[in-house]
């Protein structure tokens, strides 16, 4: 299971919405559906092969439904617990969704230390526990060779082992949080120690593919398929987890150094009321330069594209208005040359278009900004754009 920060803004993806528990938007995912098909096929031989008298039909595929659904309420309380330990904190939760691979508890913007990230994380493993306690409890008042209690026994288990798998130390896994705030706490710097953890869990995935292979291929026989087949598929998911949580580290630890006086291209501005040959003389003048176009106030409007201002013809630039050879920029699409890090991110995701034009502390044009030049600083794919 995991816990996924969320971005302002951001909508819930689709699926079936199960309601409120505790004020907290629960949803199933799509994917849910398939892993409970998946469930319900692979057990409901098994439960008829265990009770004969069910036979294999509706009665034995509704108690491996049945199993399917006692999971999902398994994890829904891992992910519960999360969502209410998080709440103590302070964090605001703002949905819990169950999909193929479990479930995961999202958060808007909070923030956190290495002990209470720690807590927070170790609450979902620990209610499994608890179930687990609870089921053996139960079981202890129940008749052996009976549907109830093959399906307590089966849920008892499945907590436990629900537990035990994510408290291992790597991430997407709740037990990465352990090294996660291990490294945060020794240098400072929380994406140092998500980087670290994401490695945990990428050494995780090789391991237990060496459990898997490794002892039968030791005693001379070969693996089980079928086993084989799980662990690569759970395997896979844990990898893209890991390695997503690593780029996303690599990204924030970018941010602070993004600025928008640091990125912008070189830009002058014009009044929009201006001839294009006054543009061509502004371009003329300061080689290199994208002329912005500025409205009342000097606001920033269009860019003047430099293609269309040189077709114009010289015995009509007099007289053409530059504003006939510009694109316009989005409304308010301009930002402060110090805008930058996360601030910056935030502030663009919600402008309009691609560009930006770029403003000193007193109002006038220095810069354009492109979306594609903050984008490959933030990704550190390519080089950007001057």
């Amino acid at each position: 299971m995991s816990r996924t920060p969320e971005a302002p803004g951001t909508r819930p993806g689709p699926g079936l919405s199960l309601g409120r528990i505790a004020g907290i938007p629960v949803s199933l995912a799509w994917s849910w559906f398939v892993i409970t098909v998946f469930i319900a096929v692979v057990f409901g031989p098994r439960v008829a092969s265990a009770f004969p008298g069910i036979g294999i039909g509706i009665g034995a595929y509704a108690v491996a439904l049945g199993y399917a659904l006692l999971l999902a309420v398994s994890v829904l309380l891992h992910e519960l617990a999360h969502a209410l330990t998080a709440r103590a904190f302070g964090w605001p939760t703002t949905r819990i969704v169950l999909n193929l691979w479990g479930g995961h508890t999202q958060f808007a913007t909070f923030n956190a230390s290495p002990g209470r990230s720690l807590l927070v994380a170790l609450a979902g493993p620990a209610a499994n526990v608890v179930l687990a306690a609870l089921g053996w409890v139960v079981l202890q008042a129940m008749v052996p060779g009976s549907v109830a209690h093959l399906l307590v026994t089966i849920l008892v288990w499945a907590n436990l082992l629900l537990g035990a798998f994510n408290v291992l130390p790597g991430l997407p896994l709740d037990g990465g949080r352990l090294v996660e705030s291990a490294v945060w706490k020794a240098t400072g710097s929380q994406e140092k120690g998500t980087i670290a953890a994401g490695w945990a869990g990428r050494i995780i995935v090789i391991l237990l593919l060496l459990a898997v292979v490794g002892p039968p291929l030791l005693r001379g026989r070969s693996p089980d398929l079928t086993i084989i087949l799980i662990v690569v598929v759970m395997g896979a998911f844990l990898w893209t987890g890991a390695s997503a949580v690593i780029e996303g580290a690599r990204v924030r630890l970018r941010l602070p150094a993004i600025s928008a006086g640091r990125l912008q291209h070189r830009a002058v501005g014009l009044p929009a009321g201006a001839s294009a040959l006054a543009a061509r003389r502004v371009l003329r003048e300061n080689p290199g330069t994208v002329v912005v176009l500025t409205g009342a106030g000097g606001v920033p409007e269009a860019v003047v594209d430099e293609g269309a201002l040189l077709a114009v013809p010289d015995d009509a630039a007099n007289t053409t208005p530059v504003s006939a050879t510009a694109r316009r920029l989005g409304a308010g699409a301009y930002v402060p040359e110090t805008a930058g890090g996360q601030e910056l991110v935030q502030f663009l995701a919600r402008l309009e278009g691609s560009e930006y034009a770029v403003i000193d502390r007193r109002g006038t044009v220095t810069g354009l900004l492109y979306q594609r030049t903050v984008v490959q600083a933030i990704t550190g794919r390519g080089t950007p754009d001057p």
